[in-house]
């Protein structure tokens, strides 16, 4: 008789995690994911302050603009569980043959719970990942600007 194998939405990790591990996780939930229409798996793990991770996977549907990606199900996760800081997050995707780092929607929802230093751990396309930050990935945070940014009329934004 065939058993079904669940992958939990949240698990609560005693040790510290890195980005190997991270990526484990968010690759193990990749095989849950919704993906009748691309063919092309993703799976999220987040980890927060408090040693949870959550995992999340990318939901689609015929109307393209209602799917939904793995890092958001993550963290949409977590915060309906009272969790709201990112310490990393990680992204693997077993069908992407180019690095995957998140869409433009993810980095602002990561950005909302995380800071510029928060790493992220995203897959390279050849088997390895890329570890980059918030910072990185989305430089031009509207929340935490860098205060040097040139604004028009030639003044700063400080």
């Amino acid at each position: 008789m065939s058993q079904i194998h669940r992958f939990p939405a949240v698990q609560e990790v005693k040790a510290a995690v890195d980005g190997d591990e991270l990526m484990r996780i968010a690759a193990e939930a990749a095989v849950s994911a919704y993906a009748p229409y691309s063919m092309f798996r993703v799976g999220a793990a987040v980890l927060m302050d408090d040693g949870s991770v959550f995992t999340g996977v990318n939901v689609e549907n015929r109307s393209y603009g209602l799917t939904n990606c793995a890092e958001r199900t993550a963290i949409f996760s977590a915060v309906t569980r009272g969790r709201r800081r990112i310490q990393a997050v990680a992204v693997a995707g077993p069908d992407s043959r180019e690095p995957l780092p998140p869409c433009g929607a993810c980095r602002q929802v990561i950005s909302e719970f995380s800071d510029a230093r928060t790493p992220i751990y995203y897959t390279d396309g050849s088997g390895g990942y890329i570890e980059s930050t918030v910072g990185e990935l989305y430089p031009a945070d509207s929340l935490r600007g860098s205060g040097s940014e040139t604004m028009k009329g030639g003044g700063t934004s400080e």
